[in-house]
């Protein structure tokens, strides 16, 4: 414990070494916020660019096409045709990355800070004149749907989510998987892409967050150079969906051939921001980090009744889910897992948590922050997070705070404001269904 506390303080005293007011910002006339972290310390810069689209934006009949754009972006524009963004940035000694969710989609590079204009020159090609060569589309929609068939093919636990997740969800866009579904898929038209990206992938949908050896001045004038001449879009619609509240418990069965069963249960809790994020953190934590967590020790460990088991609760703009899953060991029925992750939420619910539990979860998540914002990749990602997420990028530097107060009673009294049975949808994917 004296180890990790040492590690912790050296950790916490280098990101108390960078507070809120070395962040600066400006927003160009097309919308675009920028968002400028000066670090010195190694001659390397990283660019994050998030723009404000994931599933959540779409509809029925062009699901997945958020995703289709994260690979579509790297295909090729009018300065720099396909194949040609990875190449030239590679050649200039960069190189990158992107994701979607249901929230966001963020393209992010690294490279040597003597190529702070080429970036520039890459990212506003691309946004501002995105190739839409019809054999183009073609060929990538080919790849998403070969992408998705063997993600559902190889991973059992990923068919279950994307079942749980339909189910839980009546109303709101969470209820369909990020890759989308496979009719929608094939069926997008050029319209389609066209439209959803000159709305959702325009300057004024998107935040840019630049660490590293750059200067201020610097990024602004090129900034003003090549992203501020890209007009704004449309005014993305707003979601006004809002996901009824869940009166009953809900129950799926998937069947597939498998060597033992799966097993998901979610419940709706709160998007990210909100007073009930941390404790609803930390939970996530207790019962899923390290073997040393609730559902590890005791399932995994302890009982051997499963082959894994964790929780995960992941950032978002509306109420979401929290999840918790299991495989079940080699003869072990998907009920038993049931109720034995069961029994461990009733633990907490009726008993609670210990001080050292709840600290141990706390260092383990101060740690983990701090490894995050010692790099200028996670100082950025982070920035855009906070600034996204929680309405202000300024809440990252209280985010280890509000972390420390959080309290034992608030775990306890967390689960039990959300775990219910009528608040929960429970899916299950085996051979044969169980009586």
């Amino acid at each position: 414990m004296k180890y990790i506390l040492v590690i912790l303080f050296s950790a916490a005293s280098l990101f108390a070494q960078v507070n809120a007011d070395d962040v600066k910002s400006f927003t160009l006339k097309n919308g675009m916020k920028i968002f400028v972290l000066e670090d010195h310390s190694i001659p390397n810069a990283n660019m994050y660019l998030f723009f404000k689209v994931g599933s959540r934006n779409e509809y029925t009949g062009i699901t997945g096409i958020s995703h289709f754009f994260e690979h579509m972006m790297f295909n090729g524009a009018k300065k720099y045709g396909p194949k040609e963004f990875d190449r030239v940035m590679e050649a200039n000694g960069g190189s990158n990355n992107a994701y979607t969710s249901e929230n966001i989609t963020a393209y992010t590079d690294w490279f040597p800070s003597s190529s702070l204009e080429m970036i520039f020159d890459l990212e506003a090609d691309r946004i501002a004149n995105l190739n839409f060569d019809p054999k183009m589309i073609e060929s990538e929609r080919g790849v998403i749907l070969s992408e998705r068939s063997t993600g559902l093919e190889n991973n059992p636990l990923e068919q279950l989510w994307q079942e749980v997740q339909a189910a839980a969800f009546i109303a709101h866009p969470y209820q369909w998987p990020v890759i989308g579904w496979e009719s929608d898929i094939k069926n997008w038209t050029k319209e389609d892409l066209e439209n959803y990206f000159h709305t959702y992938y325009a300057p004024n949908n998107c935040v840019v967050v630049i660490s590293g050896d750059v200067k201020l001045d610097e990024v602004k004038k090129l900034a003003e150079k090549y992203f501020q001449p890209i007009p704004a879009g449309p005014k993305p619609r707003s979601l006004h969906t809002i996901e009824p509240e869940q009166t009953g418990e809900r129950r799926v069965f998937v069947k597939r051939e498998v060597p033992t069963a799966y097993l998901m249960i979610a419940y709706h809790v709160p998007q990210s921001g909100t007073e009930d994020y941390y404790a609803l953190d930390l939970l996530s934590s207790i019962l899923s980090e390290g073997e040393s967590s609730r559902l590890y020790s005791s399932l995994v460990d302890d009982k051997q009744i499963a082959l894994e088991a964790g929780a995960f609760y992941s950032e978002a703009f509306d109420p979401t889910l929290f999840y918790l899953y299991g495989i079940c060991s080699d003869g072990i029925k998907a009920n038993e897992l049931e109720s034995a992750i069961l029994d461990e939420i009733d633990k907490i619910i009726n008993n609670g948590i210990s001080e050292e539990e709840l600290q141990k979860v706390k260092n383990q998540k101060l740690m983990s922050f701090y490894r995050t914002t010692e790099r200028i990749n996670g100082m950025s990602n982070t920035i855009g997070t906070y600034e996204l997420f929680f309405g202000d990028y300024k809440k990252m530097f209280t985010a280890p705070d509000d972390y420390k107060k959080v309290t034992a009673d608030d775990i306890k009294n967390i689960a039990a404001k959300y775990f219910s049975r009528q608040n929960r949808t429970v899916g299950v994917l085996n051979t044969e269904e169980e009586e």
